[in-house]
């Protein structure tokens, strides 16, 4: 028998678990009803997002939206920008995409897959007016640190795929996570400070307040963000 090498996309640590609860019948039929409008199904090919949505206009790229609330608010509240929203876990997908549904959102479209493969694959060059990565797993375990998705590589890949800039905006309620990113995106070459060298942001406006927000909040956590331009 003959070996065959592994695909580098398989040797990849992940960023996530997929740990993936059971879905609700709403969420079930979402897929059913309306993934074909505001899914896109991973080709691994370059997309043409002005086709997606039927007109040019500056793209957002919220990474892990989670139940999609915060992203869900963004969308209606800023209808002049489309939003590209990236998560690999069923439910959150199935949820946003009934609360989509039910306001006829025109602005959204969504991934159900890897975000590193998304950019890596499916978003051109120069694509991304914005890039939000909110309250992302912080694999607290030391030895399992290098699961974040904030790593040299990561942000050095994803200012590729960001119009000149482009903003970054990170959040964590984690602050050794919060000093990870920092420490990680003052020694990017491709990223400015968007407020000043070395320094957290205070809490931008067009950021609600989450339930998962909320719940840290009263378990004590703080909340750090994080603004960056593409150089």
């Amino acid at each position: 028998m003959t070996d065959h090498p592994v695909p580098d996309h398989l040797r990849r640590i992940r960023s996530f678990v997929l740990r993936e609860g059971r879905m609700t019948p709403a969420q079930q039929r979402a897929f059913d009803d309306h993934w074909a409008r505001f899914g896109i199904d991973y080709t691994g090919c370059a997309q043409d997002f002005a086709t997606r949505f039927g007109r040019t206009a500056p793209l957002v790229m919220e990474i892990g939206f989670g139940n999609g609330e915060a992203l869900a608010w963004a969308s209606e509240h800023d209808p002049a920008r489309d939003y590209l929203g990236v998560e690999v876990h069923g439910p959150g997908v199935g949820r946003l995409m009934n609360v989509l549904a039910a306001r006829d959102a025109g602005n959204v479209r969504l991934y159900r897959h890897d975000a590193v493969e998304v950019l890596e694959n499916e978003i051109a060059p120069d694509t991304l007016a914005e890039a939000r990565i909110w309250f992302p797993d912080p694999w607290h375990k030391k030895r399992h640190n290098k699961r974040r998705i904030i790593q040299p590589g990561f942000v050095t890949q994803l200012a590729t795929r960001m119009a000149p800039g482009g903003l970054l905006h990170l959040a964590t309620d984690w602050q050794a996570y919060a000093e990870h990113m920092l420490e990680v995106m003052e020694a990017a070459p491709a990223w400015s400070n968007a407020i000043a060298p070395g320094e957290y942001a205070e809490k931008p406006a067009w950021r609600i307040e989450t339930h998962f927000e909320r719940r840290g909040l009263k378990l004590g956590h703080g909340v750090w963000d994080l603004l960056y331009r593409r150089v």
